[in-house]
Order: structure tokens, then C-alpha cells, then sequence
């Protein structure tokens, strides 16, 4: 079974990304960020985890108030530096491990958390301005990460205590994981600081002391505060600090702190901690209870005859063809696919297996790919068939024998809307 090896608390603040980029080591101003994070460095040198469980916020970088989630997991297998304006920083992507990802995706569904899954993301700074101090990464970095991205710029926000339920959770969900990998929690955020109104600047370095101490002996204090209490106490964008209660959460009750600094050169108050557990191994019984409970809702599915439903897994095999396929709802896109199909595989970059899918409109082979049926509803609706000819290729039918099985044989549709032209297949009967 996964277990957790211990926990690294940072601020995610871009003047850390900033100085690193920038060479500021030798800079007295700068220095002491540097310092902070060495132990880091050898910690993770030391104990070598296999995966970075990393809980951050975009800075409405990738994810926009369009749709703002409270908590999204990566699902990935690779994630991109995100730009954040005055373009990305030069470092490589970071591997992303899928498969925990997955399966802690279904573990806290099952625990009722009701999550949002990201791919195709990039990951701004709330993620990689701590990471690129933490770790070396040429040519490339030394772990796997998974990344839980907090909702907290929009409220409503999770409250403290739902940051702590789901990091409870989430040790659950990594211990329960059957292979025999490391996992490291990663916490980002804060400390006090604020940034936008007459208060911006705000800093308080008696609250900061106080919340380290109390994340590491009291947490449970720190659930019964309100948004406003951590606003008051710590700035608003401040608040982020319950992203800290997940990963302190996810830690035994008892804990041993081996590292800590803080250091506050300008607007955010600046924190790195090293925490280890002091808890017994998780039982092997109750591991394999929850495996149990993990998968209840989908046991027996696969006895279903041509089922096959579409789990993160199928998902991310899947995904870059149902991207091609989804943005067959922009009509330049839509267009070009039309008059130059084979110009606009190349330029989605996809394989020859999914080229030859969409060329002969394999309807069964695309969805046991990994293909949802409704990129294939929006294939069928640009190419001119209907819905019910997608129905007779997954059976293998004819569609004068599919249609034989229907109530009313004669209902044909498709979602194709004002840009459609007739099909041959929608014609009106000429009256008798």
C-alpha cells in the first residue's frame, strides 16, 4: 500500500519563483527565502517520495469565474508551467501520477466530497513558485505530482473544517492506494497578507506565529474560525491558509515538526515547514474495507454487456480526441474539418488509430477507446448523420435493422442546429 512519509508547509507567494528565476541567492534581501528552503531539499533528497500531493490555488490563471469550483484534482499525466502574462517561466512540465490521482479521485466521492477533475491545465504559481525551490529539475524533476487546486478567491469558499474532512479523507484515499509508493503532502498558501483595497499591505506577524503553532498542535482550533475571523486576523487573500488544514488533516494526530522558518520581506508573510507523522501504520483489514467502499458504486458494472463507462482513466486516454471532436461546436473549427480533415488531424496532433476512427466513423471502436458518446453526437450532427445511425454502428446493425427495434421506426434526429444543411435522411415524404 501507498503511505505518507510526511508533509512540507510553503507559502506560494511569486516573489519566491521570482528571486529563484532571478538568481537572488547571494542578494541579502533575498537570501533568506534560499535558506528557508534547503532543508526542504535535503528532506526530499532524504526520504526520496515518489509523489507530491500539492493543494493550491490558481491565481485565475487556468481556471476563470466562468466555472469556479470548490475542489478540483488534477488527473493528468503531465502538467505545463501556466503564463501568467509576461509568459511562462523556463521550466520543464512536471509528470503528474495518473493512476493515484484516480483513484483518490473515487475515494472522495465515495467520502462525498463532490469534486471537479481537471486536464489539459497548466499550473501557475500557487503550484510551481514553491516547487521550483523545493526540488531540482533539469533536465527534469526528480517526482510525480498530484494537484488539488482550492476554490478560495470566489466565495463562497470551503470552510476550514471542510479543508480539514477532506484531508482526513484524503490519507484514507493515499493509504488505500495497492501500490507500494511514497507519497508526500504538500501545502501552499499564505501566510497573512492582502492584497487589493485601502487595506492592501496588510500583514500580522503575532497571527502568523500563532497559526504555525496551532497547525501543528491545535488544529482542530483552527476549524471553528470563520472566513471573517481569518480575514480579520491574517488579510483576506490570507484566508487561503485553510488549503494548510487538508494537508494537516491528512497527517496523524500527533506530529513531529523538524523544520520551520518565516520571513517577511514585502506584502506576504513568508513560511516553509517539514512535518512527520507519529502514528502506527494504517491496518491492512480496514485498507481493504475501504477499497471496498471506494468502489461500491461501479462493483458489477463491468458485467454489463457493451458498457463501459467513462472513468478518469478512459477519460485522459481518451482525451485528445474528444477534444478535436468537442470543438466541433466552433464553427471555424467545424469548417476546416470539413474542407481539409486530414490537415486538422495534424494540427490536433492525433494518432493514426484515432484518424482512421473518425475517417470511417467507427462508432463502437471510438467509444471503446475511450471516446464519450456525446463527441460522437457532434461528429454525427457535422458529417450528416443522425443519432440513431451512431445507435445501429455501436450494435453493429444496419440502420433499417436498428430502426426495427424502435417504436417508431421513422424517428430520426440529430442535434445539428441553423448551420446544418438538409440531410438526406431528414427529407419530408412527399404527400400521397
Amino acid at each position: 500500500m501507498a503511505r505518507i512519509v510526511g508533509a512540507i508547509a510553503t507559502s506560494h507567494t511569486p516573489t519566491i519563483g521570482f528571486a529563484y528565476d532571478r538568481n537572488k541567492q547571494d542578494d541579502p534581501v533575498w537570501a533568506p527565502i534560499f535558506e528557508a528552503y534547503k532543508p526542504i531539499q535535503r528532506w526530499i533528497a532524504e526520504k526520496k517520495p515518489d509523489v507530491l500531493f500539492i493543494i493550491y490555488n490558481d491565481h485565475v490563471t487556468s481556471f476563470f469565474f466562468d466555472h469556479y469550483s470548490a475542489f478540483t484534482l488534477g488527473i493528468d499525466d503531465s502538467y505545463a508551467v501556466a503564463d501568467e502574462g509576461g509568459g511562462a517561466r523556463a521550466l520543464p512540465p512536471v509528470k503528474g501520477h495518473a493512476p493515484l490521482s484516480h483513484h483518490i479521485g473515487m475515494a472522495l466521492m465515495a467520502d462525498e466530497f463532490d469534486m471537479s477533475f481537471f486536464q489539459d491545465r497548466a499550473l501557475d504559481h500557487g503550484c510551481f513558485s514553491p516547487l521550483s525551490m523545493m526540488c531540482p529539475h533539469t533536465p527534469q524533476w526528480p517526482v510525480s505530482i498530484v494537484p488539488l487546486q482550492v476554490g478560495v478567491l470566489q466565495f463562497p469558499i470551503p470552510s476550514a473544517l471542510r479543508c480539514w474532512k477532506l484531508g482526513q479523507s484524503l490519507r484514507r484515499a493515499i493509504e488505500s492506494y495497492p501500490e507500494d509508493i511514497s507519497v508526500a503532502i504538500v501545502a501552499t498558501g499564505g501566510l497573512s497578507h492582502q492584497v487589493h483595497g485601502e487595506r492592501c499591505g496588510f500583514n500580522n506577524t503575532a497571527w502568523d506565529a500563532q497559526f504555525l503553532d496551532l497547525i501543528e498542535r491545535d488544529p482542530v482550533k483552527l476549524t471553528e474560525l470563520t472566513h471573517a475571523d481569518y480575514a480579520r486576523l491574517g488579510g483576506i487573500e490570507g484566508a487561503e491558509v485553510i488549503m494548510w488544514l487538508v494537508m494537516r488533516g491528512a497527517l496523524s494526530a500527533n506530529i513531529r515538526k523538524i523544520h520551520q522558518t518565516y520571513y517577511l520581506p514585502s506584502v506576504t508573510g513568508i513560511a516553509t515547514a517539514i512535518y512527520e507523522n507519529e502514528a502506527i501504520e494504517s491496518m491492512a483489514d480496514t485498507d481493504a474495507r475501504y477499497l471496498d467502499h471506494i468502489g461500491r458504486q461501479l462493483q458489477g458494472v463491468e458485467q454489463l454487456p457493451g458498457t463501459y463507462p467513462f472513468t478518469h482513466a478512459r477519460s485522459l486516454k481518451g482525451y485528445r480526441l474528444n477534444k478535436f471532436l468537442h470543438r466541433l461546436v466552433e464553427p471555424a473549427h467545424r469548417a476546416h474539418f470539413l474542407a481539409e480533415p486530414e490537415a486538422a488531424f495534424s494540427e490536433a496532433k492525433l494518432s493514426e488509430e484515432e484518424r482512421g476512427m473518425v475517417r470511417r466513423r467507427d462508432w463502437r471502436a471510438m467509444i471503446q477507446y475511450g471516446v464519450s458518446f456525446f463527441m460522437l453526437e457532434k461528429l454525427a450532427a457535422v458529417t450528416g448523420s443522425s443519432n440513431l445511425h451512431i445507435y445501429a454502428g455501436m450494435r453493429g446493425q444496419t440502420l433499417e435493422d436498428f430502426m426495427k427495434t424502435r417504436n417508431a421506426p421513422g424517428a430520426l434526429y440529430s442535434v445539428a442546429g441553423k448551420d446544418a444543411k438538409q440531410f438526406a435522411w431528414d427529407k419530408e415524404k412527399a404527400p400521397a
